[in-house]
């Protein structure tokens, strides 16, 4: 079998310019490319990239939802006191979970909702 890994997830916007903002600025993540004319722009984010993708009114339902990615951190606390004070939404605090984990959900300028989880020890 072949071995499969993931390389990126695309997470799916309307207005790419206020994206490309948050995901660059708000957040801080390096940019491996942006093509404004095209509507994409991909981050770097270690083994597995991100990327922003624009799509058309007609498919505006794959945005503002649940993406399923999480983004890896080492100290949520901190990254969640520094998000909100530049005025990113949570839809839940940091907070432990039953599993072990110790994670917040955000929402990106789109409403696009993304896991925030500390690596290493649970809180």
């Amino acid at each position: 079998m072949t071995n499969i890994t993931l390389g990126y997830t695309n997470i799916f916007v309307t207005d790419f310019d206020r994206a490309f903002r948050f995901y660059a600025e708000t957040l801080g993540l390096p940019v491996n490319m942006k093509n404004g004319d095209f509507g994409y722009a991909s981050f770097d984010t270690g083994p597995a990239g991100l990327a922003i993708a624009k799509v058309d009114k007609s498919q505006s339902d794959f945005v503002g939802r649940h993406t399923g990615a999480g983004l890896m951190v080492q100290d949520l606390d901190k990254i969640h006191k520094e998000l909100v004070a530049k005025g990113v939404e949570f839809s839940m605090d940091p907070e432990c979970q039953p599993w072990g984990g110790y994670m917040a959900l955000m929402k990106d300028s789109e409403g696009n909702i993304l896991y925030l989880d500390q690596i290493g020890e649970a809180h």
